[in-house]
């Protein structure tokens, strides 16, 4: 039987817009888009021109520090433009699809062969490693460093998130192969969702453990801590289920297959579902028409609303999201003396609100779950942190994180280390930025800290 650990602390934030479990038609991007950005702290190398012919799985470019590292177009078409900035740095490769599809296919490997260095070898030449990240710093596993362990979080529990069972239910013989792939590189652990049947949990070649609480439990740093925090001198390796199906497609099948299930949704979705389609591509054909309020101004969000990167409404998804979200900016709404009035639509976890009367579980049993009204606004000025216990109260992680982000705000590294910073990333830190009093950006914050530990320690 799976180990099981629970926990209260966290948020579940009462959103509108969650997909319905079908698959929508839409027409398909014909323009996508590699964006080195996207796969933080590279330094791309460009290994194609305007012009070139490629195929679904062709080299585009690789990381100049392990040029080993390939990062490969998602579908086959032609390099339709290198759009570079400043200092000639390369800001984006838009692909034009042919609509066809033909795979760059190599000969049938036999895994039960292959060694784990050969396995990691075939991943990079793939393209697929830039999808396995590491603890600490949140970045493309580092090849020369062997992991601790590989950690997957079957679910996503963050607001609307898409619901992998459904999502993946389908396409679990690619998923088995994906882990015992990984399992032959370090011990794989399962994080599953307690109390509800899944196809995960019959998973061979890993290591299964049940949680049960609210968000950000999902989220696979707070079940690293949960299971075994990383200490100084450790690598562990994270990867996203829908992941793991590319190395399983590819062991499978021989082919470097980037297809994925994205969901829609959000409050200002008309009909919020799946749609299928390939990573990076152009969303403007899955949003056009599926808004509410053609009049209104919305914000497009590649991702959940608590960690999902802004794209215009013609923008291009990156490489590892599984959703898009759509919500209004709120940019047209005024209201007097703001916070102070007594408002019945706004959630708030401290109580400013009288909504929290109807947040309760009986009230919840005899109306109905409440229906907010979400927009972007910051509500509220930046100010200096404040000490209130907030952040403890939705960061299930044994840490201090007010000490840990003043470390980080004064880049003070050797209390960035005792405090815990090897295991964090900015995802975990999603809800303490959402409840902050001082409306700090701790994400940026802690991706900021990140880095300079890295480029200091390494």
């Amino acid at each position: 039987m799976a180990n099981l650990i629970k926990t209260k602390r966290g948020l579940n934030i009462p959103f509108n817009g969650r997909p319905i479990e079908m698959i929508g038609n839409f027409t398909p991007s014909r323009d996508y888009a590699l964006i080195p950005d996207y796969f933080h702290g590279i330094t791309p190398k460009l290994l194609v021109k305007e012009g070139d012919e490629v195929q679904a799985g062709s080299p585009v470019f690789y990381e100049k520090q392990f040029p080993e590292i390939k990062f490969v177009s998602p579908v086959s078409g032609k390099i339709k433009a290198v759009n570079r900035g400043e200092r000639r740095k390369i800001l984006s490769i838009i692909i034009e699809s042919d609509e066809k599809m033909t795979y760059k296919t190599c000969d049938k490997i036999e895994l039960s062969s292959l060694t784990a260095d050969e396995i990691c070898a075939h991943l990079q030449e793939a393209g697929i490693w830039a999808f396995i990240k590491q603890r600490p710093y949140d970045v493309i596993a580092n090849p020369t460093q062997k992991p601790r362990a590989i950690f997957i979080s079957s679910f996503d529990s963050a607001p609307l998130a898409p619901n992998n069972d459904y999502v993946m239910s389908s396409q679990m013989v690619d998923f088995q192969k994906g882990i015992d792939a990984l399992a032959k590189i370090a011990e794989v652990n399962l994080g599953i969702r307690a109390g509800k049947k899944t196809p995960f949990s019959q998973v061979k070649n890993a290591k299964i453990t049940e949680f049960e609480g609210p968000h950000p439990i999902g989220n696979v740093g707070i079940q690293i801590n949960q299971i075994k925090p990383v200490n100084k001198g450790e690598v562990v390796w994270t990867i996203n289920p829908q992941d793991v199906l590319f190395i399983g497609r590819y062991f499978n099948r021989g082919i470097v297959d980037l297809s994925r299930t994205i969901a829609l949704t959000g409050p200002s979705v008309k009909s919020p579902q799946y749609y299928q389609t390939v990573i990076c591509g152009n969303i403007e054909s899955i949003v056009k028409g599926n808004r509410i309020g053609s009049n209104t101004t919305h914000r497009f969000i590649s991702g959940n609303v608590l960690t999902g990167t802004q794209v215009a409404g013609n923008g291009f998804l990156d490489p590892y999201t599984t959703q898009i979200t759509v919500m209004e900016e709120g940019n047209t709404i005024h209201e007097l003396i703001g916070w102070g009035m007594p408002r019945f639509r706004k959630f708030s976890m401290s109580r400013t609100f009288f909504t929290f009367i109807l947040e309760t579980k009986l009230m919840r049993k005899l109306f109905g779950n409440m229906k907010y009204k979400w927009d972007t606004r910051l509500m509220g000025g930046r100010r200096a942190i404040i000490m209130s216990n907030e952040y403890d109260r939705v960061l299930p992680m044994d840490i201090y994180p007010e000490f840990l982000f003043k470390a980080m705000i004064t880049g003070n590294i050797d209390k960035m280390e005792a405090l815990g910073a090897y295991e964090i990333a900015p995802e975990d830190v999603a809800l303490c930025e959402f409840v902050c009093t001082s409306k700090l950006p701790l994400q940026q914050i802690v991706r900021n800290s990140l880095d300079l530990m890295k480029k200091e320690l390494e």
